[in-house]
């Protein structure tokens, strides 16, 4: 957590929780779980990054898949353990060292704080943690380049530049890139960036 770069960004969600998530928990997701857990075995082992509330954490739990939480917030961590009643780790995307230990990773609205200089590397990482035709779902808000909003940082993408970003990674197949509505009420109005891609 010492990198200048997002520090200002986890210190948002640590001085915000009770705000972030009374403002996430309970928004329905099923849309968006949908694609995602399809293509699942059953009994997956899914790697929550940036697990927030807690909120797919214990969604993943209740429709019994193996979950393991990760948030760089240490609110994040605490958020999550309470809701689901298991440990969440404090953990950066930059710190992962995970090899082959997932059938899925799910990061939803949370690599979109990674800044872009450092992209390649997180999502690589995620690809190692993955095993062989894993699952990674992720989003973004749709836009172009970087910007800091209420003191958090965000990389933005488009339906294309993300596809491109996604497939210069190397065995990689994207299966699938959609925009969607944001879920919640109150900011309909906002556009994300979904992807869903598969470790070759």
């Amino acid at each position: 957590m010492n990198q200048p770069s997002d520090t200002p960004t986890i210190r948002f969600y640590d001085d915000h929780a009770d705000e972030y998530v009374s403002g996430t928990v309970n928004v329905d997701m099923e849309s968006l779980y949908r694609p995602f857990l399809s293509i699942l075995p059953n009994s997956a082992t899914v790697l929550d990054a940036g697990c927030g509330s807690g909120r797919d954490a214990r969604a993943f739990l209740d429709r019994g898949y193996q979950v393991t939480a990760i948030d760089a917030s240490a609110q994040m961590v605490k958020a999550t353990t309470r809701l689901t009643g298991h440990p969440a780790e404090q953990l950066r995307f930059q710190k992962m060292e995970f090899q082959g230990e997932f059938d899925a990773v799910w990061a939803c609205a949370s690599v979109l704080h990674v800044p872009l200089a450092e992209l390649d590397d997180v999502l690589s990482r995620f690809f190692i943690a993955l095993r062989p035709r894993g699952t990674f779902y992720l989003s973004f808000k749709e836009g172009k380049g970087e910007r800091t909003e209420r003191g958090r940082h965000f990389t933005d993408f488009t339906a294309n530049s993300l596809r491109t970003k996604l497939e210069q990674q190397s065995s990689v197949s994207v299966l699938r890139i959609w925009t969607t509505n944001d879920l919640r009420l109150d900011r309909s109005e906002t556009r994300w960036v979904n992807a869903l891609v598969r470790k070759a």
